[in-house]
């Protein structure tokens, strides 16, 4: 499942489309009132970059409805942790 501050979910539903999730069996949900990303605490702001309401990046693995693993990004910018590819490596 993959969880996106999109507010559209017509463009949730398009991105896993595009990109093969869908076809992968994963579900792509929005956030688009940022109630999820504010629940777990990966919220912030940073006005003077313009940046209001956004989620920190992230990657959890839920199962069953439950985190199993949650990685948060040390660096802005930076996917290592967070990515896919850092997510599997944790598994």
């Amino acid at each position: 499942m993959r969880i996106d501050r999109c507010s559209n979910p017509f463009v949730m539903k398009a991105w896993g489309e595009a990109t093969g999730a869908e076809a992968a069996g994963l579900t792509m949900l929005s956030d688009p009132e940022s109630a999820f990303t504010k629940a777990i605490g990966m919220d912030f702001d940073a006005p003077p970059a313009g940046l209001i309401a956004r989620s920190r990046r992230y990657a959890m693995l839920v199962e069953d409805g439950a985190v199993t693993l949650l990685q948060a990004a040390e660096n802005p910018g930076v996917c290592e942790v967070s990515g896919g590819e850092g997510l599997l490596a944790s598994m």
